[in-house]
């Protein structure tokens, strides 16, 4: 067996492979992953019958070369996602209709099925029935401005 193993160094390096790859699915950090990618160059370099120091340089060198290089943009891709708006903060943007005339001052607004406090940035003054847009959240006040 062991002579089998040493003639053929490839299958070694691409059972080492599949390991670290079953590893890493276990794991799911990445890690494993460019360590079995190296060792199928190293089965690359073992299959064209390079000695056994070379396998093992090109194993080092790619496992390096992935971790550093490779891996921490896939990981940044991974961890992006779509920032979900909660909160105040989803209610910039959608519209509102006016409940009780709304001025610098105060007034209110129907937004979300519910009647919020409100007031325009500017002077001109906003009648019932009126649609507006919510520009930003002032603590528990909607500022509005006219669509």
């Amino acid at each position: 067996m062991i002579e089998w193993m040493a003639e053929n160094v490839w299958v070694v390096w691409i059972g080492i492979a599949v390991l670290l790859a079953i590893v890493e699915m276990l794991s799911l950090d990445l890690v494993f992953l460019m360590f079995a990618l190296a060792a199928l160059s190293a089965a690359v370099v073992s299959g064209l019958g390079g000695p056994l120091w070379l396998a093992l340089l090109v194993f080092g060198v790619v496992a390096l070369g992935l971790l550093y290089f490779a891996r921490p943009p896939m990981v940044s891709r991974l961890h992006q996602g779509p920032t979900l708006t909660t909160g105040h903060h989803a209610l910039v943007g959608r519209t509102a209709v006016v409940a009780e005339p709304v001025d610098s001052f105060g007034g209110r607004v129907e937004l979300a099925g519910e009647i919020w406090s409100a007031r325009t940035e500017s002077s001109e003054p906003l009648v019932v029935g009126a649609e507006v847009v919510v520009t930003r959240i002032d603590g528990a006040t909607a500022v509005v401005s006219s669509r």
